[in-house]
């Protein structure tokens, strides 16, 4: 699959602390930002607000290599690895930056792409419906395996029946996280349902699926 390519430009800046952020925020329309990781010094960078809040509106920009053009002097090749918004208004306040080595493996949480959900037998001869309970999962694999996306095709899946993350057919050169931790990793991805009135399902309605492959992450705090 062709995969799109992000570039950002960011300067070096020098200020710390939450005073220099606000500003940096107010006086210039920017956000500070960390590049960090390959054993090398963390660096504090500045990036143009609206640059990167349009980079987000597209999905692959969590999952593909970002490449960061610092003061147009040389260029750093990373991946986004945290992003703090704004609780109510569509605002990014700080980014931190992965940096990448083409031999070091990366850990990324990947989107999930649903398939044939129209043509799914549980859905289409059952009369169920497809409850969902991952929508991303994290992976492993080198920098240039990186996949945009992930597939779970719902095709078979009958009534009661659910995927699991052992049933997705990964791309090569990409693992799960979850799954290199043994069988008690292999949650559940989608499960079809029966309609409501329909009586017990051998999938067990008293049971929530949960919500993600892991815990959400706590509130970012403002860098320094």
């Amino acid at each position: 699959m062709s995969t799109p390519e992000f570039e950002l430009d960011v300067s070096v800046r020098t200020d710390k602390g939450k005073g220099a952020s606000r500003r940096l925020r107010r006086l210039h329309n920017a956000i500070p930002a960390v590049l960090y990781g390959a054993d090398k010094e963390p660096a504090l960078l500045a990036i143009d607000h609206d640059s990167i809040l349009h980079a987000t509106e597209n999905e692959a920009f969590f999952s593909q290599i970002v490449t960061l053009n610092l003061d147009g002097k040389h260029k750093e090749r990373a991946i986004i690895k945290d992003l703090q918004r704004h609780p109510a208004r569509p605002v990014i306040l700080h980014a931190d930056f992965l940096r990448i080595s083409e031999g070091q493996t990366v850990n990324i949480r990947v989107p999930l792409h649903f398939i044939n959900e129209d043509k799914c037998v549980g859905v289409k001869t059952g009369g169920g419906r497809i409850l969902k309970s991952m929508t991303e999962i994290d992976v492993s694999c080198l920098p240039q395996d990186l996949p945009e996306f992930i597939e779970v095709d719902m095709l078979q899946v009958e009534l009661g029946q659910s995927v699991h993350l052992s049933d997705i057919t990964l791309p090569e050169g990409v693992s799960s996280v979850a799954l290199s931790h043994g069988k008690e990793g292999d949650l559940s991805v989608a499960t079809v349902q029966s309609p409501r009135g329909g009586g017990l399902d051998e999938a067990g309605d008293a049971e929530t699926a949960p919500e993600s492959e892991s815990d959400a992450a706590p509130d970012a705090e403002e860098e320094s």
